[in-house]
């Protein structure tokens, strides 16, 4: 890894550790002045902001290039339908694993039984506002207009929208359909989205120079409006949560680097550890897109053509992390309402769990509306979801990070499977 990404990766870091103290201690001794909250609107929000949305900004053009790019690298439509198949078969099976884990690990841990009804009442009398605004977004149910609403009726709105899942199945139809055409039609169209990417690129680099600042900002926004208080109530669920996510990323992804990727850990995690804390301080799959993308190419070496789809689909399908919290939320608020579920139930949590982790969206908090869907299934009430609000942002952060891992851990098993020589230092 070259010395400038080096002294970016701690610079980033210092940011966070910065930002985080910051936070804490302006928590601690301004909880809920005036003063702490003109600090957090007027310059901790912006400055973060500001980074967030450099690297929102040019999520859209990076994923339509680098797919149409990395399909059309492909060649053989054949090779795409077997490497897709792969692909949806890698995040089922590691989204199933973590949905299965998340409800090992509640059902040892039990935290939701250590919500008394006293605290229960005061946490929603809290958070009342913003569970009735999630509940009215969830909806009721996942119905067939989930799935026919994939297919866009206008790719530019769904573009402007964020719907990045509709965009992509419009981006393979066009990159499909480019290598159907005839090679001198083909070659122009390939040379400026080839230049388009390489601008985009450029503009990630120019987004990254904030990336220390923006993490900053981030991160005291985040500790000092909420701190450290409601930690210790909640603090089975929280660390049952983190400690979950820590030795799903760091260990079972650790042997499947070994064992599927053929690629040593501690190089992988050493490649990984720009997106990682990209995802960590964003909480956001899709503003981390640019630099998996980026990481997965010059650092693992995985082939552009690889990079190129898979990880664009792992922004938006691949959502272990989410999968893993989702199971546990769901569970440990059944345990604070004194919901018990059956062995039955818990299955259905997670064939639900699947589903709508594959439905989050890849923004900040994306995967809330969708826990509240499950939560009315399973016979919890919706406004349940308040409990969590507290805490929520922060181990949003950590299932992001674990989120993008799992992509690029699929971008570099892909590419082994499909017997891809790796570029770069990808050792």
């Amino acid at each position: 890894m070259s010395r400038p990404h080096l002294a970016l990766h701690g610079k980033i870091l210092l940011g966070l550790v910065l930002g985080t103290l910051a936070g804490v201690v302006a928590s601690g001794l301004w909880e809920g002045s005036t003063g702490l909250e003109r600090v957090i609107v007027y310059v901790a929000q912006p400055v973060g902001q500001i980074f967030l949305r450099m690297l929102l900004m040019v999520v859209v053009p990076l994923v339509f290039t680098t797919l149409v790019l990395g399909i059309a690298g492909l060649g053989d439509l054949r090779r795409l339908g077997r490497m897709g198949a792969k692909t949806l078969g890698f995040f089922v099976a590691t989204t199933c694993l973590a949905a299965v884990l998340g409800l090992l690990v509640v059902n040892i841990v039990r935290p939701g039984e250590a919500i008394t009804p006293a605290l229960r009442a005061a946490l929603l009398d809290t958070f009342a506002p913003q569970a009735s605004a999630v509940v009215a977004v969830a909806g009721t149910d996942l119905t067939v207009d989930t799935f026919v609403n994939i297919v866009p009726a206008n790719p530019v709105a769904a573009a402007a929208q964020g719907d990045l899942l509709s965009f992509i199945f419009f981006t393979i139809v066009f990159a499909v359909a480019v290598t159907r055409l005839p090679a001198g039609v083909a070659r122009p169209v390939l040379e400026v989205l080839e230049g388009v990417a390489q601008a985009v690129m450029m503009m990630i680099g120019f987004a990254m120079r904030l990336a220390p600042y923006g993490v900053a900002g981030l991160t005291f926004a985040v500790t000092a409006r909420f701190g450290l208080d409601l930690f210790a109530p909640l603090g089975k669920y929280f660390f049952a949560v983190l400690l979950g996510l820590v030795a799903y990323q760091f260990g079972l992804f650790a042997v499947l680097v070994r064992v599927l990727g053929g690629m040593s850990p501690r190089a992988f995690y050493r490649h990984a550890r720009l997106p990682m804390l990209t995802a960590f301080s964003t909480a956001s799959s899709s503003a981390t897109l640019p630099t998996t993308i980026r990481a997965a190419e010059e650092g693992l070496g995985v082939p552009r053509e690889v990079a190129g789809f898979v990880l664009p689909l792992g922004a938006t399908l691949h959502m272990n992390g989410t999968a893993f919290f989702e199971a546990i939320t769901v569970l440990f608020l059944a345990q604070a309402f004194g919901v018990d579920l059956s062995l039955a139930m818990q299955g259905l949590v997670v064939v639900l769990t699947v589903l709508t982790a594959v439905s989050a969206a890849g923004i900040p908090s994306g995967s809330i509306p969708l826990i509240v869907v499950m939560l009315t299934t399973v016979g919890v009430p919706g406004e349940a979801i308040a409990l969590i609000m507290g805490v929520e942002a922060i181990l949003g952060m950590a299932r992001t990070s674990t989120n993008v891992t799992g992509d690029l851990l699929a971008s570099l098993v892909i590419a082994r499977s499909e017997a891809l020589p790796r570029e770069a230092d990808g050792t």
